[in-house]
């Protein structure tokens, strides 16, 4: 109980990339240029959807929402990262922990399900295009969206308990930027099997659930699309498709390594890499695909840098 307290009074200590030693500047410089573009792509991706009428469709929509998840997911994570990198070592209470970690796995599970919908709005799109209009309408978008909001909320907070109902050994020094679940849980005194597992359950929750809806949701895609009679039409389908599911490989592949994984695999140095990855690249990899891969993206962004639409709001 007296080390519970010692840790609950002193907080914590990110050692984040302290063995970097002088290369810290250098990763200071390429993680600050990097996080402004992704800042700058998200926010402008959401005002250009907000602007632009043509994109005023239920896709277009959850990517602004997903865009507003994402830059939500950053804003709590890597401004404290780049202090950290200039500063050194960087403390941060308790309680302060507590909700970093509550916010960062409310809006990581929100993108996932966030994802889902969209899935679940390409179906809709290719396997009933007549009906499209009539059931993907704004009554069910608002629902669809909430519910996401909302369930990763519960979520995030589901394994905030999890952790933090712990007691925490005279060892305060996190072995990471940031108060994640793996090197938390990695301080905890001990038994942690329960929490491990709580961990492990709620995380498999998240991922297998949306994943699973995803995964449903191409596979009537793919039949939908192979019962089509050309090869353009085909492709023109599978265009509609392809950015999304880019982005879904990406988050996925980096969110199933981070957390479906025994508390006896974690790697600093390699867990490092994959949670830059998961706040940093992937964040930036979002807007870049839209935009690249997306013709009606393209145009209102175009439009957009010519002045068109800016003037006009």
């Amino acid at each position: 109980m007296e080390q519970t307290n010692a840790t609950f009074w002193r907080g914590f200590v990110f050692l984040g990339f302290s063995s970097f030693g002088e290369l810290q500047f250098l990763l200071f410089a390429l993680f600050l240029s990097l996080y402004l573009v992704t800042l700058t792509s998200n926010v402008f991706i959401i005002v250009v959807i907000r602007l632009d009428s043509h994109l005023h469709t239920p896709m277009y929509l959850f990517l602004s929402f997903l865009a507003f998840s994402e830059t939500c997911y950053t804003l709590g994570i890597i401004p404290r990262m780049l202090s950290g990198l200039v500063r050194g070592g960087q403390d941060i209470s308790f309680v302060g922990c507590a909700v970093q970690m509550f916010f960062s796995a409310s809006w990581a599970c929100t993108n996932c399900f966030l994802l889902a919908v969209m899935g679940f709005d390409r179906y809709v799109a290719i396997c009933a295009p007549l009906h499209y209009a009539s059931r993907m309408n704004l009554n069910l978008c608002a629902q669809l969206a909430g519910t996401s909001f909302l369930s990763g909320s519960l979520f995030g907070l589901g394994m905030t308990l999890v952790i933090f109902h712990l007691p925490f050994c005279s060892s305060h020094e996190i072995q990471h930027f940031f108060c994640d679940t793996p090197p938390v849980l990695s301080l905890a005194c001990g038994d942690t099997g329960l929490s491990e597992l709580g961990i492990l359950i709620l995380s498999l929750l998240v991922l297998m659930a949306s994943f699973s809806l995803i995964a449903v949701s191409y596979t009537y895609i793919l039949a939908a699309i192979l019962r089509l009679s050309t090869t353009e039409r085909r492709k023109k389908a599978f265009s509609t498709c392809a950015s999304h599911l880019t982005v879904v490989i990406v988050h996925y592949g980096c969110a199933s390594f981070m957390y479906l994984r025994p508390k006896s695999s974690y790697s600093l140095q390699r867990d490092q890499l994959i949670a830059v990855t998961y706040t940093v690249v992937t964040p930036l990899l979002n807007p870049i695909i839209y935009s690249l891969r997306n013709r009606a993206m393209q145009t209102a962004l175009r439009n957009a840098f010519q002045g068109g639409l800016l003037g006009k709001g």
